[in-house]
């Protein structure tokens, strides 16, 4: 299936100078939103993930219905102050500053095989911070799975020694 003809480009979006790559139709066709699943599905399996984390929020729309079709968990990870119970949390750097990801602190169980599925794999940023939560709790991180990887911003180069499938490389 040709996925990049539902793959939208913005210009100026969210800010003047970057071009943005919009999911929302692939998202919106059923057939191509299964093809892409489908193809997490066969990845997690190749390598007995046995829990599927994602960071909010495309992280989510990728990931249940990944962790739902192989019947395990899935853990989100979340911004502070989203999460009700006692957390895990990472900063990382942004291009203008710093952030934060979370996690429940149950969520990990030591030697957990955790894939992790996002929509973009831009800087690396977002998911290296999400491989260091996993690490906290002792879980290996088996593989990583995105819809898009963003070649000219070299997050791949940040994430070498992990099993990465992109299905879509601009």
């Amino acid at each position: 299936m040709e996925l990049e003809k539902y793959i939208a480009d913005v210009n100026d979006f969210p800010k003047k100078g970057i071009l943005f790559k919009d999911i929302t139709p692939l998202m919106s066709n059923g057939e191509a939103f299964q093809f892409t699943v489908e193809k997490f599905i066969a990845f997690a399996k190749q390598l007995h993930t046995t829990v599927v984390m994602g960071p909010e929020a495309r992280g989510f729309i990728f990931g249940c219905p990944v962790s739902y079709a192989l019947g395990i968990g899935f853990v989100p990870v979340r911004k502070p102050g989203k999460l009700p119970r006692e957390v895990v949390s990472v900063d990382y750097q942004l291009e203008y500053g710093v952030n934060t990801l979370c996690i429940h602190k149950d969520s990990i169980k030591p030697g957990d095989r955790v894939l992790i599925v996002d929509d973009l794999l831009a800087t690396g940023g977002t998911v290296k911070a999400t491989i260091d939560l996993i690490n906290k709790l002792g879980g290996i991180v088996v593989g990583i799975a995105v819809l898009i990887e963003l070649e000219e911003l070299k997050g791949r180069d940040s994430l070498k020694g992990y099993e990465i499938l992109s299905l879509l490389k601009y």
